[in-house]
């Protein structure tokens, strides 16, 4: 299973080393034309604006959307969560617009205010070990979206069929049981 890292900001090695670790193959994508050999996508952490300015600028956006509407499994983690989100609190607009969500950007607080914790995930049978680095929270979720993880009674993790959102950086651990949830799912959704 290829499984591709978007790789205009953000944690790609170490997501491209947690997929690998799980059994995918990872790749390092900056091109659109890469997206057609893969069967799954990473949207890395960074600063979602950004991220969305460098999507535009290089085409991501309709390629990224179209990938979606073939099934094609999405993950995003942290401003990739934001990223895939159809609303934005305090924004007009969205990036992808993909997954039914309001989400709401730094709902954790400043850098300053990062913490690690262990959290239960759904469908994972561990507590999974998540970094929180100026993390967003999804504040709503729509009918069609599973809600995996809380944090505190607010939502950190969540599904909606091929779509894979969470708050926190898995891949700044040594804790693979988000890559290899997401590759499980990359075949259910084949």
């Amino acid at each position: 299973m290829k499984v591709g890292v978007l790789a205009l900001q953000g944690a790609v090695a170490e997501h491209i080393r947690l997929i690998e670790a799980v059994g995918g193959e990872g790749v390092v994508v900056k091109r659109t034309e890469q997206l057609a050999e893969l069967d799954g996508l990473i949207i890395p952490g960074g600063e979602s604006t950004t991220i969305g300015k460098l999507m535009r600028r290089y085409g991501f956006i309709e390629a990224i959307q179209d990938f979606s509407d073939q099934g094609k499994a999405v993950f995003g983690t942290c401003a990739g969560l934001i990223v895939i989100a159809d609303k934005i609190a305090g924004q007009e607009e969205a990036h992808l617009g993909l997954m039914d969500m309001t989400v709401q950007r730094n709902a954790f607080g400043r850098q300053q205010e990062s913490f690690e914790t262990d959290l239960p995930v759904k469908g994972i049978d561990r507590p999974v070990r998540a970094v929180f680095i100026r993390a967003p929270l999804i504040d709503q979720v729509g009918n069609g979206v599973d809600v995996l993880s809380e944090y505190n009674g607010q939502i950190v993790a969540a599904r909606q069929g091929h779509l894979l959102a969470a708050s926190f950086h898995p891949e700044l651990t040594d804790d693979s049981s988000m890559h290899a949830y997401f590759l499980d799912m990359i075949r259910e959704t084949r």
